[in-house]
């Protein structure tokens, strides 16, 4: 299938530990059990524990509670604190000062979420939504808000050992916002750059007066323009979710969510350069124009997508605690854009997928376990529909292609950590069984896949707070859609071997991490430009690299997130002309800092600013390397202001109004990647005033 150009895929809980209370009786002492209380303060959340920008603990590594000190493998996490502060609009802008995560490959492109870990596009298999995957089609990707979110892990390297379907180059898992045990309010008004109007609420708390019920509420509208004309940003979200808790020991949490979004259908810019007659580039002036490639008359991309699901679980006993995740998700995608003619796709998928594990902890001697048993299943089907044609403008052309697939995954999975005085092993075994049928113009392709994927682990946590470690891990993972020829695409496999080390600053809330990785990647999918069009190939790829983070939360009001990584991403198989060549678009240097300071005494007492940069390397702009496509280097600045108007008047506690701006010295570069080139997102500031009670 060809795809013309314009479709270019480019309530947290709150542990409070309560100290053995000793009162004077006749008898003896009492001792109060340890309690946990459901809030906000401290930033946690179920599945990410964490104190301000520093988490402590993830499920998404190891399905399990385990401190990320203790975990031996690369994680990185934006806690609901980073989110607030930084106000990200897309999840790029939310993991963009992660390490290792390459954003704006495609420059400005509101439409898909597309961006890579250490060099691997993790775009269609390497996003998840509380820890399950995220199912996707070829041109319908599930959009994000991220106003809905709690927090964000992003897990690098292989995980389908417990995962099964996803990318090597890690998964991030995006954390729903859940119920609070105890009441929160919030609403918001935005304003800012290209018209941008948007309300906000955010609503939770107990339902019931014997505190069996929660509830939470959180909604957006917005109307917004872009920096090209023909590009909208606007949306209407609805997130309801309830969680029941009739004893400490049985919980089900139902998270729904439902989105209407309109964007462009096209964000390129036409390309404009000189080429010989074998059809190369030779002119300096190559790349893009500052010529809009679409028309504003008939350009509008319509999403409309919704899920619904729950979670459950139930403790038996200290030993046995039975999980279940299932979710079902739908969209419905209406895609107009102009490129030479008028084209329009419409897509629509649905998906199931369900996790069910049972987390078992024995003892062996003076040997821990932690025994984690599972099922996983999902299944996705899509039917995309096309059309292009010279009709008039606003004429939506015939949809004269078909395309249609059914994908089922079915995975039983086995995980045990061990833990004997210092040492934590973690080994993990799955196997997995893939069905595929597609058919398209008449023509069926059927096919079936059976794939063995593990992890092994090996840390040592030291009394100082330093663990480093070692681990190794495999993944597998179908691809929907067809390549180049025709045929379906092949699954994706890949490994890793990393090495690494963490440390916890010892009295401070700081953590340091760092690792080197080997990684690579059998039949991995992406897209590139060839005769104008952009096609789906698959390519074998080896990617090296080095990286570390820094994040701290400081009792003197300062908030600190520092990165730096290297990553050498190499083509081993596509064509001979590319062997050994370097993968488009990914840079060997990236950095990023982000300060966060708030004064905490005196006349400014409130006052927060905030200012971050991030730095990009340059890489090159197509498979064969050519000079002529070579993005330079790039440097962005960041910066926040807020205040906490109670400061001013306390009878405005809770009000607080904030002004975010993202690449504040408006650089717009040009990028290129697979063939064809595109501008950097200029200047944007927003301005918000938000109300908690």
């Amino acid at each position: 299938m060809k795809i013309p150009l314009p479709l270019l895929a480019s309530s947290a809980l709150v542990f409070v530990s309560s100290q053995a209370l000793a009162q004077a009786t006749e008898t003896r002492p009492i001792e109060l059990e340890e309690i946990t209380v459901q809030g906000r303060a401290n930033d946690q959340s179920g599945p990410i524990t964490a104190n301000g920008y520093v988490a402590t603990s993830s499920r998404s590594a190891t399905k399990t509670d385990t401190p990320i000190l203790e975990t031996p493998q690369s994680i990185s996490t934006v806690t609901q604190k980073q989110i607030e502060d930084r106000k990200p609009q897309s999840l790029l802008e939310a993991v963009a000062y992660t390490p290792g995560t390459r954003v704006g490959g495609y420059g400005f492109d509101p439409r898909y979420d597309a961006f890579t870990i250490r060099g691997i596009d993790v775009t269609y298999t390497g996003v998840f939504r509380d820890g399950l995957r995220q199912v996707n089609s070829p041109n319908g990707l599930l959009r994000l808000e991220p106003y809905g979110l709690e927090g964000i892990s992003i897990l690098r390297g292989p995980a389908a050992s417990v995962y099964g379907a996803s990318s090597t180059g890690g998964i991030v898992d995006l954390i729903s916002k859940r119920p609070t045990f105890l009441p929160f309010r919030e609403v918001e008004v935005q304003t800012g750059s290209y018209g941008r109007l948007q309300g906000s609420f955010d609503l939770s708390g107990p339902v019931t007066s014997d505190n069996t019920l929660f509830y939470r509420l959180t909604g957006l509208v917005r109307d917004a323009g872009t920096e090209i004309d023909a590009v909208k940003d606007d949306r209407v979200f609805m997130a309801p979710a309830f969680t029941w808790r009739p004893t400490e020991a049985t919980s089900l949490t139902i998270l729904g969510e439902y989105m209407d979004a309109t964007t462009g259908g096209t964000a390129a810019y036409l390309n404009d350069y000189a080429t010989d007659a074998a059809g190369n580039p030779t002119s300096l002036s190559i790349g893009a124009t500052r010529i809009f490639a679409g028309d504003a008359r008939y350009n509008d991309f319509r999403q409309r997508q919704g899920r619904i699901g729950y979670e459950f679980e139930h403790r038996f006993n200290d030993m046995l605690t039975l999980r279940q995740r299932t979710r079902f998700s739908a969209l419905g995608t209406n895609q107009e854009y102009y490129y030479g003619g008028s084209g329009l796709t419409r897509e629509s998928n649905w998906g199931i997928v369900s996790d069910t594990h049972l987390e078992s902890r024995v003892n062996t001697g003076p040997v821990g376990h932690t025994i984690l048993s599972g099922l996983d299943v999902s299944r996705l089907s899509y039917v995309s529909k096309q059309g292009f044609g010279i009709v008039p403008i606003g004429t939506d052309p015939a949809l004269t292609y078909r395309e249609e697939q059914t994908q089922t995954l079915t995975g039983l999975y086995l995980q045990d950590q061990i833990k004997w005085q210092n040492w934590r092993l973690t080994l993990g075994g799955r196997h997995d069984w893939l069905s595929s049928e597609y058919d398209t113009a008449g023509f069926e392709f059927d096919r079936d896949d059976t794939k063995f994927t593990g992890r092994a682990a090996l840390g040592y946590v030291t009394d100082l707070g330093l663990a480093p470690y070692v681990s190794y891990g495999t993944s597998f993972t179908p691809n929907p859609g067809t390549l180049l020829d025709g045929s379906v695409a092949e699954p994706t496999t890949g490994e890793q071997t990393e090495i690494g080390v963490k440390y916890d600053l010892p009295g401070a809330n700081a953590s340091l991490r760092a690792a080197v990785f080997d990684l690579r990647q059998d039949n991995a999918t992406v897209y590139q430009v060839i005769d104008a069009t952009n096609q789906q190939v698959q390519l074998d790829i080896r990617s090296r690299g080095f990286e570390i983070e820094g994040v701290a939360s400081l009792a003197e009001g300062l908030n600190v997130q520092a990165s730096y990584s290297y990553t050498d991403a190499r083509i081993l198989r596509l064509t001979p002309e590319t062997e050994g060549n370097r993968l488009t678009s990914v840079p060997y240097h990236m950095a990023s800092l982000w300060l966060d300071y708030t004064v905490q005494e005196g006349p400014a007492k409130g006052l927060g600013i905030a200012g971050g940069v991030r730095y990009v390397g340059s890489s090159l702009g197509d498979n064969l390397n050519r000079p002529i496509l070579e993005n330079e280097p790039r440097t962005y600045l960041d910066a926040a202001l807020r205040y906490d108007l109670e400061n001013i008047d306390p009878s405005l506690k809770g009000m607080r109004f904030q002004v975010n701006a993202t690449n504040l010295l408006d650089e717009r570069p040009q990028v290129c990647s697979s063939n064809y080139c595109y501008f950097d997102e200029g200047r944007k500031v927003i301005a918000s005033l938000r109300y908690r009670w």
